[in-house]
């Protein structure tokens, strides 16, 4: 594993880092999965503030390669893992079974007995790699626009 990736909490100021990861993973990495019109209306943030508020409200962390946010993931209270974006610049470095490895021991720290996600087309190999299973295939709409996603599971204990 990389040793300059820092796992930290994610602070107040992570939010616009956070926004600017999450919408060129999709752009950049999700757009070999998903028809431009699907990326157009998922790749969207409109409202910063509730963003803030979501990955503050909650354990999430920012994986760091020195001093600059490159990944970031969270936890839901009922073990549901929200978010997981590794920028594209930075895919292939082990950042994504870092941040997952922190999401696992805080779920098993708070007692969780599985976590799942509601995984795109593109994270499901990498899940599928560290023990989750796919539950069922979903439909979500987003901005006028049928997306395909995996829920998934890992159990534990």
């Amino acid at each position: 594993m990389n040793e300059r990736i820092l796992i930290r909490p994610y602070g107040p100021g992570d939010a616009d880092a956070t926004i600017e990861i999450f919408l060129c993973a999709i752009r950049q990495v999700s757009s070999k999965d998903y028809l431009p019109a699907q990326i157009e209306a998922w790749a969207q943030v409109e409202d910063r503030g509730l963003w803030a508020e979501r990955r503050i409200s909650r354990p999430a962390w920012i994986a760091e390669i020195d001093g600059k946010p490159v990944g970031f993931s969270d936890l839901t209270s009922d073990g549901c893992l929200d978010m997981m974006f590794v920028h594209p610049e930075f895919q292939g470095l082990g950042i994504a079974s870092r941040l997952l490895s922190r999401v696992e021991e805080e779920a098993q720290k708070l007692g969780f007995r599985r976590i799942y996600a509601e995984a795109s087309r593109t994270a499901r190999p990498f899940f599928e790699r560290k023990g989750f299973r796919v539950i069922t295939k979903q439909i979500v709409e987003k901005r006028g626009q049928s997306l395909e996603n995996f829920l998934m599971e890992k159990l534990y204990g």
